[in-house]
């Protein structure tokens, strides 16, 4: 969303009457627009909304000032607002749901190596790639944990030559990497961006016995950082010395040398305190002879660094932390979709006890004391001095500390200088902060030079996987934790969540105790009731043979096809198959329905069904007419699908309840009943009215290519009320 033309998307924000919930209102010029429910969904839960704002715009934020927007085409003024306000409604929905971050578009596009072919218009969905349009980054990360020397302290030397290695595998693998678009895939190789990064800061911080909301500790980062993308870059010029620089490069040689001398200008304002000497003349130095190189030989890449938030590859990594994060607490309980825990200890802390000179005793007594009570605060032994080196994102269960939000902001800003793109990371908010805090926050990102910044309040999401605390089911059945460092499962049903409402990444708030039971298969009986449906799509001839609970619900599908042996019979059965354990554990019969009917591919044409004249698909034909023999009048009609005759469907539930002891006759499993004994039920006795009923002809559409709204069925093709355009004939 660009702050200047808000008239291109608008936000706004509701609060319901008995729940808390951030609705999501993106309402488009055009008319599309989502709200209301479609929050309630993971997707759009974890959708990521940002705002980009300008210089201009801050600075009337700062003074109270007006604000016009602009129109898009004409760029004339549009509407005029305060700018204070517009920032207090946007923090407000942040303080809501987490959503939106902010982009500072002046910011950014000064630090633009490539600004005389365009400027940056926006990012990725985790702002840190910030680069030319249709473009793409190859991404790397360093882990720290493994720059360190025997004795713990940071291997500068090892550091380096990683970084050297991985650019060049980068550069490599640019010319072998697949792209989505042509227009990105010759981007990347005219430009070729990179974005090399490291995970685990705050591990290397924690075993370095430093705080990470202090200077010392944002000192090692800035210094850190430096040394990345200047070696980096300094390799990357080295590539150029042999192959040439970017294709784009000699357009942008002005601005890219400008941005260079911007980062060795910052490598010399960095300050030393807490910084290891070699580490920290390397920081400030190497930059030089990086501008140097670049003046003589060019850049093989436009950019060359971002901190991303390696959420996946930090696992593979063995990392304890992520990115540029800190810890979200000492001790971890990561909820299992199967049901039961994993318990994560951090195994940074011993480590950094022994850094900070504890006995062997000593730390196995915290170490102890921690794995009982969650939270390292009131340990034996600890000293008050160093219970700031073991602050983390949230507050445990049974402590009182954390990382000050503002300790967030000012770790990126000290990294910031050095990256070419953005920090992916999140500012950690408690609960009881107020929207002027969180306006404060990005008034204080602005000043301080970030780039993009994101916050989360504790408690403004409805789901996640992590917590900082556990609870016992029962007394009388405890499961004995391990003490020990790193991670252990906890048995299914032996320990259960404390709320199933809204938590933060790391806190859970206090509820009764649910247990988390894993879904049970409801098997058929070996002798089972059936219904038998002959079909014909086009060319092709079938049979459905759909096997009966004793209350007439389906719980299997077989699918035959009059041709043994093809690749559409052994398709068809597989997924009949996998449809029939869905089925079997519980998954309802709409929502198969809802997915499957309407989609479209080949084998498809006209069929021998006055209720399905045309089916799109075996597919949608199978679950078209699995909805009309087993689904309500009203099930059928809000997903679309309604009946030439209503009263010819029999209700196969009632018939087996209320004919126990009678056999099936064919009549009662036809496909449609005799033209004679059809009858159209009103709508107030049906629910729905078949010959007057609308038709859910969205269900399936897709969104329109030339104005983005949503298109509408029409036969068998779509077309966009909006503009006119079509997806086919129509």
């Amino acid at each position: 969303l660009d702050i200047d033309h808000p008239d291109m998307l608008e936000f706004s924000w509701c609060k319901a009457k008995e729940e808390r919930k951030a609705h999501t209102l993106i309402d488009a010029g055009y008319g599309g627009g989502i709200n209301g429910e479609a929050y309630s969904s993971i997707f759009f839960q974890n959708a990521n909304n940002s705002v980009r704002v300008t210089d201009d715009f801050m600075r009337a934020v700062e003074t109270d000032g007006e604000w016009w927007t602009k129109m898009v085409m004409s760029k004339e003024p549009c509407e005029r607002f305060q700018a204070r306000e517009v920032m207090r409604q946007i923090a407000q929905a942040a303080w809501e749901c987490g959503d939106p971050g902010i982009q500072y578009d002046t910011t950014i596009n000064d630090w633009h190596t490539s600004s005389n072919t365009d400027r940056i218009y926006a990012s990725n969905p985790c702002s840190e790639y910030m680069f030319l349009d249709d473009s793409a980054c190859n991404l790397a990360s360093v882990n720290l944990m493994r720059c360190r020397k025997a004795n713990g302290d940071f291997d500068l030397a090892a550091f380096e030559h990683i970084c050297r290695i991985i650019i060049t595998a980068q550069e490599i693998v640019v010319d072998f990497s697949s792209y989505p678009t042509p227009a990105i895939e010759q981007n990347s190789y005219d430009y070729r961006p990179l974005g090399l990064g490291f995970a685990n800061l705050g591990s290397v911080l924690m075993a370095m016995g430093l705080a990470y909301d202090s200077d010392e500790g944002r000192n090692i980062a800035g210094a850190i950082s430096s040394v990345m993308s200047g070696v980096a870059y300094d390799q990357s010029a080295r590539i150029a010395e042999k192959l040439g620089p970017f294709r784009g490069y000699k357009k942008n040689e002005q601005p890219m040398l400008r941005v260079m001398r911007k980062h060795r200008d910052a490598g010399y304002r960095l300050p030393q305190a807490g910084v290891p000497k070699d580490l920290w003349q390397k920081a400030r130095t190497c930059w030089d002879q990086t501008v140097s190189l670049g003046e003589q030989f060019g850049y093989k890449n436009s950019q060359i660094s971002v901190i991303a938030p390696t959420g996946t590859i930090s696992f593979l990594m063995d990392c304890a932390t992520t990115g540029i994060e800190p810890d979200i607490a000492l001790v971890k309980y990561k909820w299992l979709v199967g049901g039961g825990m994993l318990k994560i200890v951090n195994d940074t802390v011993p480590e950094a006890l022994h850094r900070l000179d504890y006995s062997e005793q000593e730390v196995k007594d915290i170490l102890a004391y921690i794995d009982q009570q969650d939270t390292i605060e009131g340990a034996p032994h600890l000293k008050e001095s160093h219970v700031s080196i073991f602050d983390c994102a949230f507050k445990p269960a049974k402590g009182s500390r954390s990382i000050h939000y503002m300790g967030h902001v000012k770790m990126m800003a000290a990294v910031q200088p050095f990256v070419s793109g953005a920090i992916s990371k999140t500012v950690n908010m408690p609960e009881h902060v107020t929207v002027e805090d969180i306006m404060g926050v990005y008034e204080q990102g602005w000043k301080l030079g970030l780039k993009a910044i994101a916050i989360y309040r504790d408690g403004c999401k409805r789901s996640q996987p992590l917590t900082t605390s556990r609870e016992e089911v029962s007394a009388s059945k405890k499961d004995k934790v391990e003490p020990a460092v790193g991670a252990q499962f906890i048995a299914p049903g032996s320990h259960g969540p404390k709320d199933q409402g809204p938590m933060a990444q790391g806190v859970m708030n206090h509820a009764p105790t649910t247990i988390i039971e894993p879904p049970r298969r409801r098997r058929m009986s070996d002798e089972r009731r059936s219904i038998t449906h002959k079909f014909q799509i086009g060319a092709h001839e079938g049979y459905i043979t759909v096997g009966l609970y004793d209350d007439g619900t389906p719980g299997e599908i077989f699918v035959t096809m009059n041709k043994q042996g093809t690749v559409i019979k052994g398709l068809v059965d597989s997924f009949a198959t996998a449809i029939s354990i869905g089925l079997q554990y519980g998954v309802p019969l709409k929502l198969w329905v809802n997915k499957f009917a309407h989609v479209r591919f080949e084998p498809s044409g006209f069929t021998n069904n006055p209720n399905i004249r045309v089916a799109k698909s075996i597919v949608d034909y199978l679950f078209r007419w699995l909805a009309l023999k087993f689904l309500s009048p009203e099930e059928r009609s809000s997903i679309g699908l309604n009946m030439a005759d209503e009263g010819g469907v029999p209700n196969l539930a009632g018939n087996l309840e209320s004919n126990q002891t009678q056999t099936t006759t064919p009549a009662m499993l036809t496909d449609q009943a005799h033209p004679a004994q059809a009858t159209l039920l009103p709508a107030h006795e049906s629910g729905v009215n078949a010959l007057t009923s609308s038709f859910n002809n969205q269900a399936d559409a897709p969104a329109c290519e030339t104005c983005g709204s949503i298109m509408v069925r029409n036969a068998a093709c779509y077309k966009c009320l909006n503009c006119g355009a079509t997806s086919g004939c129509s």
